[in-house]
């Protein structure tokens, strides 16, 4: 294998280094738009995986209080130039290996994040989202679905959610997403994960 894996910092920060990020959509989708416009349940939120943090913004202006961790230090280094005094916001750190004191979340916001993970770190993901939201918290964002043929990103199949998240999380509500940037288009689905009891 000539690229190294991509759950390893260094695959992440060579792409941002050479601007090589056409996950980054220069804004938030308009899926979390219609989300944050519908929903008026401002509680603790965590993004991991945030790039360039445009959503922590989003999230900050209806009143959450939103924090994001990212792993690459390029991508950290653009978020808090982006974001501004929010960039304070962002923690540089490994979303599985941070100590977040025990802290739980009222929301956590996908997008890209999951899909940037080989299938065999999907179980640690599931686990990781599970032990941060408490009963009826949400996990709500942006999952990929379909086939890639050269990964990343790493789409499942409803079986393969199902079999993930099925077990401490419910499905409430799933709608494709029409507008997408190239490298997702026709494979984002908007979708609302509620945490529920082991």
């Amino acid at each position: 294998m000539n690229e190294p894996d991509s759950s390893q910092t260094v695959f992440w920060t060579k792409r941002w280094e050479v601007g090589k990020t056409p996950w980054d959509l220069g804004g938030i989708p308009p899926a979390l738009a219609s989300y944050l416009h519908r929903t008026h349940t401002a509680t603790t939120a965590l993004i991991p995986g945030c790039g360039t943090g445009y959503e922590v913004r989003a999230f900050h202006e209806v009143g959450y209080d939103v924090s994001a961790i990212e792993f690459s230090a390029p991508a950290v280094a653009h978020a808090r130039e982006v974001l501004g005094p929010l960039g304070e916001r962002v923690i540089h750190g490994n979303f599985f290996k941070h100590d977040f004191a025990g802290k739980q979340y009222g929301l956590i916001y996908e997008r890209g994040f999951l899909c940037s993970l080989p299938p065999t770190r999907w179980p640690d993901y599931a686990a990781r989202m599970a032990s941060l939201l408490p009963v009826g918290g949400k996990l709500v964002g942006l999952f990929l679905y379909g086939e890639e043929p050269q990964p990343p990103p790493f789409p499942m199949t409803k079986e393969s959610a199902a079999y993930l998240l099925g077990k401490t999380f419910r499905l409430v509500y799933d709608e494709p997403v029409a507008e997408s940037v190239p490298v997702y288009q026709g494979l984002e689905h908007w979708q609302e994960w509620e945490r529920v009891a082991d």
